[in-house]
């Protein structure tokens, strides 16, 4: 025992762990191997003596990331974050994990589509923004393997109180005889580094790609396993990003997190009434709604462009808002408002990139469209708030009490909400009983003659000289 057969040395034998190749059927045995390496026997009690510990969690330090998880990371939990590539999740990670670690805690990073290299100067570009050093940066780790069971030993031997798994699409289990990133071994990766989570009451956040229509890839098994599912939204052409969760075990999944992407990473915005320019003139079709996105309120510009069209092939588009209810309310001010839209194209947006898929922004869409197909400017200082019912009723929306506080902070003095909470959202409130109301309503907030937003030839030559 402990000599080598091939040279007679002694004590000179290393243990290797060396996974096989094994056929489909002994794939449950392996399964059961898994479940038995990382979870324990468990016995039935009442729920009457199940002692409920508080549950610890653990900041990234980012504020914005740790609002959408509900306070942050959850001990033995998974978060599965997904999002377009080119959108910045790596980078996110890498946040994620320097703020840990500069938190006092070990973290391991495990990438398995870029070398450790690469990791490290996505970290000094990040760095380099918080002019702080490398201070705090000792209890990071870097690991750049495809291997899960290499990554499960170094997880074992560091005992990190974070893992960082980029992405799980390219790591892989060589005892399945398939290829990374099919069904079998996304699911088997997944269910061991939930086990493994549990077993070490460890936080784990895993990286995942999304297909074409924007869904997570790999089987929707994937999204059930772990704990927290997070959506990182926007377009590559915009600065702003947002983080939503669409489950949460330990929070609300009403929350949103803004991001900035800028040369240097992601920046947290506070408030994102920032993207509005205040000094800009105002405009046909466009209209500000004060939208709740989880605790938060904020105000977003809601614009819509109305151009003649074809009977018969009216175009219909709808960017960062819900298009199904925008055919709808089309079809509300065709019958209840008098417009005339089957030959009209019709197109409306969110400025920034924010998507609002609330019922509150109805009524603020139903403006930027008329204004849009009357070519008249609303007054400055006018904002929208309303939900629109098939019949054209306007009906009561949630936390109208936030909603015009804000709207009041940001100096908007004429507020439109439903009539039924005009006592509530008080002074400077206007009741809008229907959408038939609009056509009265809009004659005494819009301007008498729409303001020029030309510029004069000497703007204009101070504006070549500056470029």
């Amino acid at each position: 025992m402990g000599k080598c057969s091939s040279c007679g040395e002694w004590d000179s034998l290393e243990l290797q762990a060396q996974t096989q190749s094994t056929s489909t059927p002994n794939a449950a045995a392996n399964f059961a191997a898994t479940v038995g390496q990382f979870g324990d026997a468990a016995q039935a009690i009442k729920i009457l003596e199940i002692d409920a510990p508080k549950i610890g969690r653990m900041s990234t330090g980012i504020q914005e990331l740790d609002r959408v998880l509900g306070g942050g990371l959850v001990q033995g939990s998974v978060v599965l974050v997904g999002g377009d590539p080119g959108i910045g999740k790596s980078t996110l990670m890498m946040q994620a994990a320097i703020g840990a670690a500069r938190e006092g805690n070990r973290v391991l990073y495990a990438t398995s589509e870029e070398s450790a290299y690469q990791c490290k100067l996505r970290a000094e570009r990040l760095l380099e923004v918080e002019e702080v050093g490398e201070n705090g940066l000792d209890s990071l780790f870097v690991l750049a393997d495809t291997d899960l069971a290499r990554i499960t030993t170094q997880v074992m031997e560091l005992r990190p109180q974070f893992l960082v798994v980029d992405s799980i699409q390219m790591v892989y289990r060589s005892d399945i005889e398939s290829a990374p990133g099919s069904v079998s071994q996304i699911r088997r990766c997944c269910l061991e580094l939930v086990y493994l989570a549990r077993h070490l009451q460890m936080p784990i956040m895993i990286v995942g790609h999304v297909t074409k229509d924007g869904q997570l890839a790999g089987p929707r098994l994937l999204e059930h396993l772990v704990d927290v599912v997070l959506n990182f939204e926007g377009d590559r052409h915009y600065a702003l990003r947002g983080l939503r969760g669409a489950k949460n075990r330990f929070g609300t999944t009403l929350e949103i997190g803004l991001f900035e992407m800028g040369q240097n990473g992601l920046q947290e915005v506070v408030d994102a009434t920032a993207f509005l320019d205040p000094d800009a003139p105002p405009r046909a079709g466009a209209v500000v709604c004060p939208a709740m996105h989880g605790s938060r309120s904020l105000l977003i510009e809601v614009q819509a462009l109305v151009t003649q069209g074809t009977i018969g092939q009216a175009r219909r588009r709808a960017s960062g808002l819900d298009g199904n209810r925008f055919t709808m309310l089309t079809a509300v001010l065709e019958q209840h408002a008098g417009l005339k839209l089957a030959d009209q194209d019709i197109y409306v947006s969110t400025v920034g990139g924010l998507k609002l898929t609330e019922p509150a922004v109805d009524l603020a869409l139903c403006l930027a469209m008329i204004g849009a197909y009357n070519n008249e400017v609303l007054r400055k200082g006018v904002c929208a708030i309303g939900e629109v019912g098939l019949g054209g009723e306007l009906r009561t929306v949630p936390q109208i009490e936030q909603r015009v506080a804000q709207a009041r902070r940001r100096g908007y003095s004429k507020i439109l909400v439903p009539i039924t909470q005009v006592e509530v959202a008080g002074q400077n409130a206007v009741g809008v009983a229907s959408i038939a109301d609009l056509w009265d309503l809009f004659e005494k907030i819009k301007y008498s003659s729409a303001p020029e937003t030309r510029l004069s030839d000497g703007e204009k030559e101070g504006r070549i000289k500056c470029a």
